[in-house]
């Protein structure tokens, strides 16, 4: 509900437009100011950027995964920012990843904690969504979720070895892709490889 009256409130003070490239989402709501200002500012604000994360936690505290690290341990081996995307199910701004514009024809992704195979280069493609965009995973590697936060219900997306967070992924928007899905995955949750063999060996 609170989401419904934000889309509200900012539909009120609409002045201007863009053309800025967005989730067909968010190109039907008129923004006071352009759009990929709002959407970089927007995790960074308290409670805008609880409405980019996610609070599927009770369902996926009950997952048993093959990495059991404690919390003090992933500390130790993760940055802050690591920390609070892949073990608190934070967001990185949108356009902000490392990742986002970078196509290469070959290589794997693995996930930045455990180093397991995640996705293959050629799972990825361009949606203009601001996050690393794959319309498909390395078979087993990703666990999905129910989110059913804010009164809405999406499906995140986490590492099958060490649950850490990845993402969401979302069906049905009308990309040209074998899958018809995005997973939207924070460039932060990620490291890249172009070396497969190198990136097993890791895992």
């Amino acid at each position: 509900m609170r989401f419904q009256y934000l889309i509200r409130g900012l539909r009120i003070f609409t002045t201007t437009r863009t053309t800025a490239t967005l989730p067909q989402s968010f190109s039907r709501i008129p923004f006071p100011i352009s759009r990929t200002t709002a959407l970089k500012a927007a995790p960074a604000i308290p409670f805008l950027g609880s409405l980019f994360g996610s609070t599927a936690k009770a369902e996926n505290s009950n997952m048993s995964y093959p990495d059991q690290r404690s919390e003090e341990e992933w500390r130790a081996v993760l940055s802050p920012e690591q920390f609070r995307i892949l073990r608190e199910k934070g967001t990185e701004r949108p356009y902000s990843g490392e990742y986002d514009g970078q196509y290469p024809s070959q290589g794997v992704y693995t996930c930045a904690g455990c180093n397991a195979p995640l996705y293959k280069a050629s799972h990825k493609f361009k949606s203009g969504c601001g996050w690393p965009a794959y319309f498909d995973s390395i078979p087993g590697a990703v666990t999905r979720h129910t989110d059913s936060s804010f009164g809405m219900e999406r499906t995140e997306i986490v590492c099958s070895n060490c649950g850490g967070h990845l993402g969401h992924v979302f069906k049905g928007e009308g990309y040209p892709t074998p899958t018809d899905e995005r997973h939207c995955v924070n460039s932060v949750s990620l490291k890249f490889t172009e070396d497969e063999d190198k990136a097993k060996s890791k895992a």
